[in-house]
């Protein structure tokens, strides 16, 4: 069975983003762009979940709330960058069934999504598998494949990796890897960077997957299947 989202998210390149996150793991995700017509949309794609911001043109996102309950009872998680716990039990007042702030982790968001189809429907995901190059990233294991071969990763090492492979044949900041390294709760400033993707790499190297983490200099890293 395909699941459907819809997302009600006014910033085009947040939409643009959950959807490529949503169809990662599966589903298929359509972006709400009249946003007068939120219903209309709502109609037509018959969702399993709805993504919806709080503060929208014209209506906010809990004005649509109170629509869309009035007629289905589909999971419902709010997205916003306000999210303080008055607005968290406003969301759940008007019908909401979760919450999550911006910016948001998208492990965190993965299992919030996961959890509501879970509990609405009889959903089993299976965990989003990244590749490049012939290295497969298994998300659900946390572990790197290539040629048969398990390279083990340290917790460093997979958020390194998990980032770039997310956004393969980008550049990626240093800035946002060293966000994804405070996710493990570990200290991180540019020379922890460095280490850890310097450690990365040479592991690479030793399994065969020579120069497989690109630099440009001064910007941040990348992979690409060149």
């Amino acid at each position: 069975m395909e699941y459907r989202a819809l997302i009600v998210e006014d910033d085009r390149g947040i939409a643009e983003g959950l959807a490529a996150l949503l169809e990662r793991w599966g589903l298929r995700a359509e972006a709400v762009t009249d946003f007068r017509g939120v219903m209309a949309d709502f109609d037509r794609v018959k969702p399993h979940i709805v993504l919806l911001d709080v503060a929208l043109p014209f209506m906010s996102g809990y004005h649509w709330c109170a629509e869309i309950r009035r007629v289905s009872q589909v999971p419902i998680l709010f997205i916003s960058s306000a999210g303080d716990n008055m607005n968290i039990v406003m969301a759940v007042n008007m019908g909401g069934d979760d919450f999550i702030a911006k910016p948001f982790d998208r492990d965190v968001l993965a299992a919030k999504v996961q959890a509501l189809l879970r509990r609405a429907y009889d959903y089993t995901a299976a965990a989003p598998v990244l590749e490049c190059r012939g290295a497969v990233l298994d998300t659900g294991e946390g572990a790197l494949d290539f040629c048969g071969r398990r390279i083990d990763l340290s917790r460093n090492e997979y958020r390194i990796l998990l980032t770039l492979m997310q956004d393969k044949g980008k550049v990626v900041s240093r800035e946002k890897l060293m966000e994804a390294l405070w996710q493990t709760d570990a200290f991180v400033d540019e020379n922890t960077l460095t280490v850890n993707v310097g450690r990365l790499r040479r592991k690479l190297d030793a399994a065969g997957l020579k120069d497989f983490i690109n630099t440009k200099f001064g910007v941040g890293y990348s992979v690409t299947e060149a």
